[in-house]
């Protein structure tokens, strides 16, 4: 069989085994002792056991002397692309002024839109490329990127085609996600039913029109926007063939987790006062659990997420760094796995599969990504490890050996 590139003496962590929560760790993550991964076209042909392989003739044969072979990271919640920097904010927060206080001296998420809205498509691409090379050194391959520090249709647009831009400067797949419901801005303020017929009327046709979002999101909370609000930006969604994902359930339980699941949601996220009930209603709509350890660490949080409530529940767990200037200043896929395993007590499988397989589920591409499948883009991450669970255990370190997107090596 004709092929354009091999990868042998590999050992594989396909994460097309069995769920996480039962088995055996190798049965979970789909481990191949003996493996190799046929390419061709940029997609998969064979990914397994050696000695099982059908005879390929390749262009090219890469040995990788034992090295580990995952499937490309995938990022499921980010806010890259911004402008500015809040750690002023934060060492004023370290001295005991309270986020209140902060916020009504201009600070908050309000100084984010400020800088945001003035910065120019290329002051934003420069440091929204400084972020995301970090990323890319931890073998991430796919990117969701949501808007929301605009809050005009103008500076919204913006941004998610700046977000869009980036897959052309690097070797990355960019899967974009209209925020506009991320907060009231300073111009709505007092009326957040009159910012979401904005939202609804105006903002969200036409981002759909210029197709500049794969999704929508929403943020569900006391201090961002109701459930009958979120539910009015969800049905614009619809008339716009747009998935959505939402912001649930961080700081408080307003059943937005619940929400999310009756109109198919994607993903909910955060979810640290998510109860059983919505939990289920999540596992049976498939929508996907995303799980943001950063922000949890960044504010200090103590309400864990019912962990536990989601295995017994079967609702599909993924994590992702939330990269964001405020609540989880952090571009490393790796720290939030060891942080989801020390904070949430996930196991290495869930791990694991909670950057891959499942997160490609949080955005709707499993068909495409997130394990090492026939037919699938050939992402791959090569690792200079013993055992995949290095991946979870170590704090730092860059154990990347290699990226490749799409079949071919990348920085």
């Amino acid at each position: 069989m004709r092929c354009e590139r091999i990868w042998r003496n590999a050992r594989l962590a396909t994460m097309a085994g069995p769920d996480a929560r039962g088995g055996a760790d190798g049965d979970a993550l789909g481990i191949v002792e003996d493996g190799i991964v046929a390419m061709a076209g940029g997609r998969i042909l064979y990914a397994g056991s050696a000695a099982e392989a059908p005879p390929f003739d390749a262009a090219e044969t890469i040995s990788c002397d034992g090295r580990w072979i995952t499937p490309g990271l995938i990022d499921c919640h980010t806010h890259l692309v911004y402008a500015g920097s809040r750690a002023t904010e934060f060492e004023q927060r370290l001295a005991g002024t309270s986020y209140e206080a902060i916020a009504r001296a201009g600070g908050g998420i309000a100084s984010t839109v400020t800088a945001t809205r003035a910065a120019s498509p290329e002051a934003l691409r420069s440091a929204s490329l400084a972020r995301l090379d970090a990323m890319l050194a931890d073998g991430v391959t796919t990117v969701e990127v949501k808007s929301g520090y605009g809050l005009t249709l103008e500076s919204e647009a913006r941004m998610l085609r700046v977000a869009r831009s980036l897959a052309e400067e690097r070797a990355v797949r960019i899967s974009t996600t209209f925020l506009g419901a991320h907060a009231v801005p300073a111009e709505w303020r007092g009326d957040p039913d009159g910012f979401i017929d904005e939202i609804v009327e105006r903002m969200l046709p036409a981002i759909a029109a210029e197709g500049l979002a794969d999704a929508v999101d929403a943020f569900c909370e006391g201090i961002g926007f109701s459930p009958a609000q979120v539910e009015r930006v969800f049905e614009a969604a619809r008339r716009a063939n747009l998935p959505v994902k939402l912001h649930a359930e961080q700081l408080s339980n307003l059943d937005g987790a619940r929400l999310a699941a009756r109109y198919g949601a994607l993903s909910a996220d955060h979810l640290e006062h998510a109860d059983g009930a919505a939990l289920r209603a999540m596992a049976e709509a498939g929508t996907v659990a995303v799980l943001l350890p950063g922000a949890f660490y960044f504010t200090r949080e103590t309400q864990l997420p019912a962990v536990t409530a989601m295995r017994e529940a079967g609702t599909a767990m993924a994590i992702a760094t939330d990269c964001n200037p405020g609540t989880s200043p952090m571009v490393s896929l790796l720290l939030a796995m060891n942080m989801a395993a020390t904070f949430f007590r996930l196991t290495v499988p869930e791990c694991l599969i909670g950057v891959t397989r499942n997160a490609a589920r949080a955005l709707g591409l499993g068909d495409q990504v997130g394990t090492l499948e026939q037919g699938k883009a050939c992402d791959l991450a090569i690792w200079d490890v013993e055992h995949p669970s290095e991946l979870v255990y170590a704090i730092g370190g860059h154990p990347l050996h290699a990226r490749i997107f799409g079949g071919h090596h990348a920085r």
